[in-house]
């Protein structure tokens, strides 16, 4: 169970997701009639606590008493804000672990032999996200209908070799609020670089773009460029870690990466150069919040190449 995954996310990101507003690791209390910043943000014990009213605890904690969810949903939400797998919530027993049900890959990989799209899914990646077609198809997107009637989007996730390790489904009727999540992931999904083929395709000291979703990587392959996708670098395991790092000893790979225009985008900047010292840091235009905006905004403009991947 991925629980402590959630319990590590960088508190002062989670407060920002929730709408708070954090100046030197201090926020107005949301639980109080606060004006004078009360609440107070611990990051050696990745905590918050308000010295008038008393409320205290982690990040779970946090999103539980601002949204009023109970702990599953909490869970959940934070899941899906961060792109952690959460295979259960229910705590597990020894019997419980021993009969843990890996990824099943057989059980997808035919969905995207041939890949189907749904009008919904056609108007959220062609009219919304103006992603070229070859990316959808390099991709091999798919989309399903579930029996309430809710469009998905499904994402499926390889391996360097391409074969299928994990897949996200992209809840595309989504609003906050929802009692649906906004994403599902199957069992023992694998779920953390993304587009991992495109790294047996790149050549010596070709760059390599790093983006924190799937969906800035869609446009940044429309754009032009290779690219992968790392939602959390606190979820990268120690392969994953020397694979990068093999590319820059092999082929002299240059990461680059445009982060979010927020303070969490740029603490994943700052996290992943602890992992790739020579990732290269590009600034948003003003008004875009990531790379997808920024990619919409400009997809007339001639500096896009929009001719996919090689």
């Amino acid at each position: 169970m991925k629980i402590e995954k959630l319990r590590a996310l960088p508190i002062e990101a989670v407060a920002e997701r929730l709408g708070l507003r954090v100046t030197r690791h201090k926020c107005l209390c949301p639980f109080h009639d606060d004006h004078h910043a009360s609440m107070t943000f611990l990051a050696r014990t990745n905590s918050f606590r308000c010295f008038a009213c008393g409320a205290h605890g982690g990040t779970i904690d946090l999103v539980m008493r601002h949204l009023d969810k109970d702990f599953p949903r909490a869970c959940r939400w934070l899941a899906d804000d961060a792109n952690v797998v959460i295979d259960e919530y229910r705590p597990r027993t020894p019997v419980a672990e021993k009969t843990m049900r890996p990824f099943d890959a057989s059980r997808y990989v035919r969905n995207f032999e041939h890949p189907w799209l749904s009008s919904e899914a056609q108007q959220f990646l062609f009219a919304e996200r103006k992603i070229n077609p070859r990316v959808v198809r390099w991709c091999r997107l798919s989309s399903w209908t579930d029996r309430q009637g809710i469009h998905w989007l499904q994402t499926p996730y390889f391996d360097t070799t391409g074969q299928l390790i994990g897949l996200q489904n992209r809840n595309l009727d989504y609003h906050k609020g929802d009692v649906t999540p906004r994403f599902r992931f199957p069992y023992g999904a694998r779920c953390t670089i993304y587009n991992l083929p495109v790294v047996a395709m790149l050549r010596p000291e070709e760059p390599l773009y790093i983006t924190e979703g799937c969906s800035d990587c869609w446009a940044m392959l429309s754009a032009g460029h290779k690219a992968v996708a790392i939602p959390s670098a606190t979820l990268l395991s120690v392969a994953d870690k020397e694979l990068l790092g093999d590319l820059a000893n092999r082929l002299g790979t240059s990461f680059h990466m445009f982060p979010d225009r927020d303070a969490p985008g740029e603490r994943l900047f700052m996290q992943l150069r602890e992992v790739l010292p020579t990732l290269h840091h590009h600034q948003l235009p003003a008004g875009c919040k990531d790379f997808s905006d920024y990619y919409v905004s400009s997809i007339n403009n001639s500096s896009f190449a929009t001719e996919g991947i090689d």
